[in-house]
Order: structure tokens, then sequence, then C-alpha cells
């Protein structure tokens, strides 16, 4: 027999409706109702005679072949959840990848494909390539009726999505996922959802929350209607008991799978409430799960200090912006890239407290953002009017890719490897999303959250035609690597020295260039169209480590360099001491 537990105190009678129409009433313990079905079972939650709803504590979730978004065919699986599996720190330095379980595999041509199983054959490349975390988008069961690739729409928090699974317990297939990824050193987080359900705003489905204990679990207004945070109809209400409790056995379901990491979207959400921020960062204290917050909503910015618990890493809102501008050529920009390459000292207290990003799901890829200006989303079915229009980006001097004249092409490539040098040599924990390394493109879409096509899916394709720039972010890692600088846990502090093109570093709006010296290493970032010549300003024999004007991007053998260096438009170089 497997227990059953609601929470729903204004029920009069709570019952479970099994699949083969057994019904089973339940017992009321205090505010909540107890009960139990046998192994296997699939059930429903009915309360007060009411529709059909899936228990929100469910392991598994299974639909029906009647399954609409308004007249759902769904249960709840009672089915057993796997034995404990232990989390694996890497013993590399942290490079995360975000990837899409589905995406990252459904060009691959196998029966498998789309599926964690099939991810993990793709895990050696990664490894190969140097990233040592891959950040899956969210896994939770959410509604295959809901257009909903990314899965930001969650169903039940404490359930595998069961479409991303090729064998019958997705649970485990993805618990298999995890330990694959640690036998070649990958550790694993997952973006999880827990500020927002997929029952939306009152015009949504009722799945669970809404017909159990409505105003126990979302926040409202007084007039009865939705607080939406989140821009997806709801929020979770974080200072809820029921909440707290609902949220953190989802957790503990999570990391008993090995998961070593959770990025949580929307994190300010649940600062609502510091209290229970914090009472997590407590959890994974004794869980040993890292914490990585997105540290924003619709309505509140919290990064850095002003986030609640400062044992949560966060996505760096800051440093895309800043150096995405920096990348174009904005002037003024100086000072602040300044800052993001030193780990963002102006909003964390240790650089490891950044996430470094140019690129996540939503946005432009690295590719995208040197080959368009403007947001091409017409697919979308919102006539244009979703995602950002604020990306930051430069097409370089054509729109798109069709047509493009072969200078254009040339400076885009040069223009990705300035991006990942800039992501790589800075402090703090660099992300890039998987297939940035050989330029995967969405042809300008930047919010493809209901592309499940080749739009977002990963062309394997562009790898054979962009095996150069793979082959560049390799060395690319691996020179971080080799550089303790770069991967230190202590901040630069006074061990880095700032300059300019001669002199101290240019903070005036009309400079766009940069040069610092920390460690071994010399860098210098002209991001201005004509040539700047560089002054090198540190004493001892430096030679020419890497250069983004060349197409290989890494110079060998180094060129040593004199008293000053021209450094070409729109580069990067970085020397390195030899004495």
């Amino acid at each position: 027999m497997v227990d059953v537990r609601v929470y729903s105190p204004g029920a009069i009678r709570v019952e479970v409706r099994v699949l083969d129409g057994v019904t089973v009433p339940l017992e009321r313990d205090g505010s909540g109702w107890l009960g139990s079905v046998q192994a296997d079972d699939r059930y429903q939650i009915v309360i007060d005679g009411g529709p059909g709803l899936v228990d929100p504590y469910a392991t598994e979730v299974w639909f029906g072949p009647a399954h609409t978004r308004h007249l759902h065919d769904a249960w709840a699986v009672a089915a057993a959840w796997p034995e404990p599996r232990p989390q694996r720190s890497t013993s590399r330095p942290l490079v995360v990848s975000e990837a899409h379980v589905r995406g990252m595999t459904k060009l691959r041509g196998r029966s498998d494909a789309g599926t964690y199983a099939a991810f993990a054959d793709e895990l050696p490349r990664l490894a190969s390539l140097g990233v040592s975390v891959v950040e899956l988008l969210p896994v939770h069961q959410f509604d295959p009726a809901e257009p909903n690739y990314w899965g930001y729409m969650p169903l039940v928090f404490g359930a595998v999505h069961r479409s991303y699974a090729h064998t019958a317990a997705p649970a485990a297939e993805l618990a298999d996922f995890v330990s694959a990824a640690h036998d070649v050193d990958i550790e694993v987080w997952l973006d999880v959802v827990l500020n927002h359900t997929t029952e939306e705003d009152r015009e949504g489905p009722t799945y669970n929350l809404r017909g159990l204990a409505d105003l126990e679990y979302y926040v409202v207004n007084g007039d009865g209607s939705y607080v939406n945070d989140a821009g997806c109809g709801n929020i979770i209400d974080a200072a809820s008991p029921a909440a707290q409790e609902l949220l953190l056995t989802s957790l503990d379901r999570l990391a008993d799978l090995g998961v070593d990491g959770l990025r949580f979207d929307l994190a300010a959400v649940l600062a609502r409430n510091p209290a229970f921020i914090r009472s997590i960062g407590d959890w994974a204290e004794r869980r040993g799960v890292r914490l990585i917050a997105e540290p924003w909503d619709l309505a509140r910015y919290l990064a850095g200090r002003d986030f609640p618990d400062a044992r949560w890493a966060q996505w760096n809102g800051k440093f895309r912006d800043d150096v995405r501008g920096f990348l174009r050529g904005e002037g003024g920009l100086v000072g602040a890239v300044l800052q993001r390459v030193q780990g963002s000292p102006d909003l964390f207290d240790a650089p490891g407290s950044s996430i470094n990003m140019l690129t996540a799901h939503d946005g432009f890829t690295l590719h995208d953002l040197f080959a368009y200006d403007q947001k091409h989303n017409g697919a979308n079915g919102w006539d244009g009017a979703d995602g950002t229009d604020d990306n930051r980006s430069w097409n370089c001097g054509w729109e798109g890719d069709i047509d493009a004249p072969h200078e254009v092409l040339v400076l885009r490539r040069r223009q990705m490897r300035n991006a990942m040098c800039l992501l790589m040599l800075s402090q703090g924990t660099p992300m890039i999303v998987a297939g940035d390394e050989f330029a995967r493109t969405q042809h300008g879409n930047n919010n493809p959250y209901n592309q499940d096509n080749e739009t977002s899916w990963i062309n394997w394709e562009r790898r054979d035609a962009f095996v150069g720039h793979e082959r560049f972010v390799q060395r690319l890692i691996a020179f971080r690597v080799q550089h303790r600088a770069l991967t230190q846990p202590e901040s630069w502090g006074s061990a880095v020295e700032w300059f300019g093109v001669v002199g101290g570093p240019d903070l005036g709006s009309h400079s766009r260039s940069l040069a610092w010296h920390v460690g071994d290493l010399y860098v210098m970032v002209n991001m201005w169209w004509e040539p700047l010549d560089f002054a090198v300003q540190v004493p001892g024999t430096w030679r020419i480590a890497l250069d983004t004007t060349d197409e290989q991007g890494f110079i060998a053998p180094g060129q040593a360099v004199g008293e000053s260096l021209r450094v070409g438009p729109r580069s990067v170089v970085v020397l390195t001491r030899t004495d």
C-alpha cells in the first residue's frame, strides 16, 4: 500500500478515485486527510464530490487519451521513488552548460531521441569540451496539452516529466542520467520552478492546488484575483506552511536522485518570505546541494546583496547586460565591465556567487547575438509582442544569415570569440547554453518557449559548419583552468591592475577599451572599430597566447611583444608572462 495525504482544511469530504472506478474515502487528520492506495494505482483526489484532482504530492503523473487542457484526463500514479543516490561535486572548476533534455538529442536520429537516456551519451563530449556542470531546464511534470516546450509551467513539483523518459520509470531514468554525469566528473543542476503553477489565473484549469486549498497555496489580491509577479497567472505563497512543506518535499525528492544543484526560477517570488529562503539554504547545507537564484521577478530585482541569503549563487543579469553592450561597441561601459570582469564586487562578497552569462534559454543564442538587431518571434503567435526588445545585440551590419556578406560572417565569428573570451577570462562561474560552442541559431527568435521543433532543438549540422569555434571554446576553457587567477575562490582585490591603452583605465563616455593584469596574464580588450596601440605596462617577458583577430584564436608559438602592441578592431588579445 502507498499512503496518500491531502491538505484541504476546508473540505467536508475527501475521497480517492482509482482509475478502475473504485472510490476510497480519506479520514480527516487536522487540516489534512489520510488514506492509502495500492502500489502503481492511478488515482485522483475528489473534494466534496467535485472533479478529480491530481495529487500535488504525486511521484508520477499519467495522462489518458482523453486529456485536454480544460477537460483533463490526468491521474497521479502511486509509483515508488528511487532509492537515494549521492551527490558528487566535480573536481574541476565550474563551467556550466544550460541544456534542454528534449532539445539536446531530438535531432540525433535515434529511437530514444529527446530523453534522459539519449542525453547521457552526450556527456563525454561535454566533459571533453571542458563543461563541468550540466544545468537542465525544468523537469517537473508539466501539462503536455499546454504549448510549453521549456517546461516552466509545473503541474506537480515532485514528479519527473514523463515524456522525457525512454523507459516507464522517469525518475529512475533521470537518476541514471545523474550517475552517468558523475562518472565523467560533471555535476547536474536542475532548473526548478517553485514560484507558480500551470493553473494560471482564474481563467486557467483547476488541476490540484486551486481545488484543494486555493488561499493556502497562492497569493491573492484584495479583490480575490491572483498576484501575478511571475507573469504566468499566479504565484505560490512562500509564507504558507502548507506550500513550504510541499516545496521542500519536492526538493528532497530531487536531491535523492543525486542532483548536485538547484537553480530557482524567479527566486524573488519565494524571497517575499526571507525566512523561507534561509530555510532552503539550511536544507541545502544538510543535503550537500548547491543553490542558485534567478534573483528577480516581474516586481522586484534582488541581484547581489539584496538577496536574503548569501549562501545562494545568483544569475548575474548585470554581467549579461553590461558585457553585451560593451561587445556591441557602446561607449561609457568600461567602468561597469571592470566590475563584471572581477566577479562583480559591487554586487557580491565572493566571485563564486556570480553566475556569469551572456546567453540563456530565454533570449538570443550566442550566434544570434551578433546576427540580429531585432527579434524575429512571429512563429510564437503573439505578433512579435513577446520577448524582450532590449537585446543589446548587433548584427555586424547585416540582419540574419541569408546572403550575409563574407566580411560580416568573419566579424560574427570574431565577435563570438570575443564574447567567449570575456566570459571565460572573468572571475565568477561562467555559463553557456548548449550549442553556443558551435553557433546554434534560433533564427532571431528570442522567446521560443512554445517552439518544440527545429527552432529550439540542437542542429548538429551546425557543429560541422562551426568546428573551429567549438575547438576555440574547448581550448579557451582549458586555458581558464590552467590559470588559477581565473578560477580562484578569493576576490582579485588589489592583486589585479587595471589599465587603458596608455596609463590607467579610461572611464569616459567615449571609451571602448580596457586592459588588466592579474597573475601571469595581461588582457587587452578593444571594442573600438579601429585598431589601438596598447602600451604593455607591466615589466616582464610577455608573449601572445590568444588573439581573436586570428581565426584559430590561439597563437602558437606565442610571439614575444615589446613595449606596446597593436590590438585589432573589435578584438581581444591575451598575453602570458614566461619569465
